[in-house]
């Protein structure tokens, strides 16, 4: 059995990070102790209509499941593109149920160009 394609793919939080790096996306949104989401290095706290996920990429560790992670490909609605990265499992990046409130808020247009 030819498994080239299952290869192929990224299957690391890191491979598919430096590839988002490769194509001009390294910063992140994040949300703040306030539970103010704010694009790295800016001021602007954002709305979850103001953004869009175009991509969800779910890590599970090989030996643990608490090494789970989510990364959210996001764009905001000037164009800005950046990343929300949560681990999930028993330690969440962002304690308590604002942050899956927002997320679950922010509407969803999957894009192809981020298959890879």
């Amino acid at each position: 059995m030819d498994n080239s394609d299952y290869n192929d793919r990224m299957t690391t939080l890191s491979q598919v990070m430096n590839t988002l790096a490769g194509r001009r996306i390294h910063r992140e949104f994040r949300m703040n102790e306030n539970c103010e989401m704010k694009f790295e290095n800016s001021e602007k706290v954002y709305q979850p209509s103001e953004l869009t996920i175009l991509k969800t990429y779910r890590f599970e560790g090989d030996s643990n499941p608490d090494d789970s992670a989510v990364l959210y490909v996001v764009k905001d609605n000037a164009g800005n593109r950046g990343m929300i990265i949560d681990s999930y499992g028993a330690d969440s990046n962002y304690p308590g149920e604002k942050f899956d409130e927002f997320l679950r808020d922010i509407p969803v247009q999957e894009s192809d160009e981020f298959n890879f």
